[in-house]
């Protein structure tokens, strides 16, 4: 990630670096605003969770994400969150739901609307955002709903995953009774936000039947869902394509912007 940040152009938007959404060193989140003063106020933002199999991962890394969405004329949020051995599940996915009523709370400072926030994630971040689209109970815990969300978009992301064979996984996810709390796909209602699943048939990381299941069972609750495969791509490349260098076609990027743009 950083050689792609190193060709990734640095004007075009401004950073906002490091406010506290918490009291730990990880609970800071970094916006960027487009840089050009003819974008439509007020601004859709997307706040962008990371992977990083919940143990890795910085904020800083992620420059590359926010130019590809900066430029399309949306703020962006990036934050930090916890991540084992310091906490378990499901305390990273709170932070997430802490961060996220930190923007509805203060984006309108920063020329956004609290109407049009969009959730996002890679891998682990894309598990987090689905979590908080289908489990009511963490955003709740900070007077939210997941319907506050104006739409969530998920690359590569896992949301049915269990059995676990990892140790580390299994240490992540506590006692195999209670793991089941750790699949977005138990959660599925109908009632979730719109959601835009993305994954690549190439990934041999996170297995593309994640996506696939999490879109029918959606379906089949007659929820709102869409799914978009790639065929091409594996799992690093369903973020990487992001940045200006890779982006070929474009086509990742564009079926955000697409998605984005109908509300």
């Amino acid at each position: 990630m950083t050689v792609l940040n190193a060709l990734v152009p640095e004007d075009g938007y401004q950073k906002i670096a490091d406010q506290a959404y918490g009291t730990s060193q990880r609970q800071k989140l970094d916006i960027y605003l487009p840089g050009a003063a003819t974008f439509k106020q007020p601004l859709k933002t997307i706040v962008f969770f990371y992977g990083g199999s919940w143990d890795s991962g910085d904020k800083a890394d992620y420059k590359f994400v926010a130019e590809a969405l900066t430029s399309a004329g949306y703020i962006v949020i990036i934050p930090d969150y916890r991540l084992y051995p310091e906490v378990v599940f499901p305390e990273f996915v709170d932070d997430a739901a802490r961060s996220m009523a930190w923007v509805f709370e203060h984006i309108r400072d920063y020329g956004g609307d609290k109407q049009q926030v969009f959730i996002a994630g890679h891998s682990a971040g894309a598990h987090i955002a689905a979590l908080l689209s289908l489990n009511a109970s963490y955003l709740a815990n900070y007077g939210y709903k997941p319907t506050d969300i104006q739409g969530m978009i998920g690359l590569a992301g896992p949301y049915d995953f269990l059995p676990l064979k990892s140790q580390r996984l299994k240490h992540i996810f506590g006692p195999e009774p209670e793991r089941w709390q750790s699949q977005p796909i138990q959660f599925v209602d109908g009632e979730n936000p719109p959601m835009l699943l993305m994954v690549g048939n190439k990934d041999h990381t996170v297995l593309p039947r994640n996506s696939i299941n999490l879109a029918a069972e959606i379906k089949r609750k007659n929820g709102p869902v869409q799914l978009v495969e790639f065929e091409a791509l594996n799992h690093v490349a369903m973020v990487s394509h992001l940045a200006k260098p890779l982006r070929g076609d474009d086509k990742l990027r564009q079926t955000i912007i697409e998605f984005i743009n109908q509300f």
